[in-house]
């Protein structure tokens, strides 16, 4: 964070379309068995000098970057849809259903906020429905998923487990919480607990005051950072702006959906606090753009 916060953000203009083909390199030879590791049933790591990196993570970042410099001047339709189509296909080979959603809705805010016609926007939209409806029908386990969302009380020792251990760790939070570091749900029975499932821990140990105070620092973090966006010196670091406050709000809200059982539970970490390196290192350097573009809009006032 502190070194993108010292780079002036124009320097992204010109790295955007080097550090995005970097990415999606990565995404490629992550699939490739010989150099991706596969853990759970997912090939989304690169493992180099004992280090995991999870390209989907960084691309996330670089997509951000690219787009905003690529409407900057002018929207184009074909040339949006082709990069989302690669960049989100690649994503599902690995698979990643909540990572591939978050890049979508990052590409879509920017091609929005860019000036897009309604009748495009229209377009990507229905394709958007219909490619996640095709993603979760060709997939048993994300069908159970969903069956699971719609009925949390169905096969409670199978598809349903995770969501119900979460919401056993919510209840059991009360107002104040079990105290931190006296979690009982961490202990074997949240799976994920340091990652995905994070929120559920922090809400049972400092209980219903602490998870909100949480979400309190969120939606100050949220004004904060489009307010950074609404200020920018001009339409690049606009949009890079409004991408990565995007990026990280949607996040948020779909990890904290899950976990609450607001929306269908899908493997996206929870920015700043989930442990990961990729993660946060994505994140962190994102806040750091967006502490230079706030810092040279405050210059040239």
């Amino acid at each position: 964070m502190l070194i993108f916060s010292s780079i002036p953000y124009q320097v992204y203009r010109k790295a955007a379309i080097w550090a995005f083909a970097a990415s999606l390199l990565l995404l490629v030879l992550v699939l490739i068995p010989s150099v991706g590791t596969k853990v759970l049933g997912a090939r989304r790591w690169i493992t180099i000098g004992g280090f995991g990196i999870q390209p989907a993570e960084l691309v996330k970042l670089t997509i951000t970057m690219y787009l905003s410099t690529l409407f900057e001047k002018n929207i184009r339709f074909l040339h949006f849809m082709l990069i989302v189509s690669i960049v989100v296909g690649l994503i599902m080979l690995e698979p990643d259903l909540g990572t591939a959603a978050v890049v979508a809705v990052i590409a879509f805010a920017i091609y929005f906020l860019a000036g897009a016609g309604w009748k495009s926007v229209f377009l990507t939209s229905a394709a958007g429905i219909l490619g996640v409806t095709g993603f979760i029908l060709s997939s048993q386990y994300r069908r159970a998923r969903i069956l699971t969302f719609l009925d949390p009380t169905k096969d409670p020792l199978g598809a349903s487990y995770h969501i119900r251990q979460v919401l056993i760790a919510l209840g059991s939070g009360g107002l104040f919480g079990v105290g931190i570091g006296k979690s009982r749900q961490k202990y074997e029975y949240i799976p994920a607990a340091t990652t995905d499932s994070i929120f559920a821990i922090i809400a049972e140990e400092l209980g219903f005051l602490g998870g909100l105070t949480l979400i309190t620092l969120f939606a100050v973090f949220f004004v904060r950072s489009f307010s950074i966006a609404k200020r920018a010196a001009d339409r690049f670091s606009r949009l890079l702006a409004c991408g990565i406050s995007v990026w990280i709000a949607t996040q948020t809200i779909i990890n904290l959906g899950t976990m609450v059982a607001l929306v269908p539970l899908t493997g996206v970490p929870l920015p700043f606090i989930s442990y990961g390196g990729s993660s946060t290192i994505a994140v962190l350097s994102a806040v750091g753009i967006l502490l230079n573009i706030s810092k040279s809009a405050h210059e040239k006032q």
